[in-house]
């Protein structure tokens, strides 16, 4: 599968659903050097989404969706408040205005599944809610992390073992930013 916003980065795409989150994230103008915005223009969003709902309509068997100009702009500030609130790990209250429902659907075999609900963009944050709910249940939320380097700000899903990866690529975002840190104590070292 290809997540268009998430390997323009060059960086691999989380598990599961939760990719679909990350390529939301990763829509935003970030990395060194600066990648464009995917939700700044409603051709480049309806591109996007085109392709990354084919990959999710795989499980929900929904038609494509089509955003207008205010799909578009509400979709941006939903994915900036997601992406400060993923920041902080505090501060969700702020996409509460944004809450499509989702549908639960029962199935012969008795497995129960969520489907979103809404049209247009309440459909995408729909969806985008339920791969947030099915990665909290597995655990793999707190994953999710969003590049610590303030010059790139890629959203990565942490593969170490221990969850403490801080940098989306260690040589690219923290080894300049540690390189910095040093210089500066030595600096401050050397006028003391």
């Amino acid at each position: 599968m290809s997540w268009p916003a998430t390997e323009r980065y060059e960086i691999q795409a989380a598990p599961d659903g939760l990719a679909f989150v990350q390529d939301l994230l990763n829509t935003l103008s970030a990395g060194k050097p600066r990648e464009t915005d995917l939700l700044l223009e409603t051709g480049h969003a309806q591109a996007w989404l085109d392709e990354t709902w084919t990959h999710q309509n795989l499980r929900i068997h929904r038609p494509p969706v089509i955003l207008d100009d205010e799909d578009v702009r509400r979709l941006r500030v939903f994915r900036d408040d997601l992406r400060q609130s993923l920041k902080s790990q505090e501060g969700f209250d702020a996409m509460l205005e944004a809450q499509p429902r989702a549908t639960l659907h029962l199935s012969p075999d008795g497995t129960v599944r969520a489907e979103p609900a809404g049209e247009r963009w309440q459909a995408v944050v729909s969806l985008i809610l339920i791969e947030m709910l099915d990665a909290q249940r597995t655990n793999q939320w707190r994953r999710l992390k969003v590049c610590r380097s303030e010059r790139c700000q890629v959203t990565f899903f942490d593969r170490s073992r221990n969850n403490s990866a801080v940098w989306h690529d260690v040589r690219r975002c923290g080894h300049p930013a540690n390189l910095r840190a040093y210089r500066a104590r030595q600096r401050n070292q050397s006028h003391a």
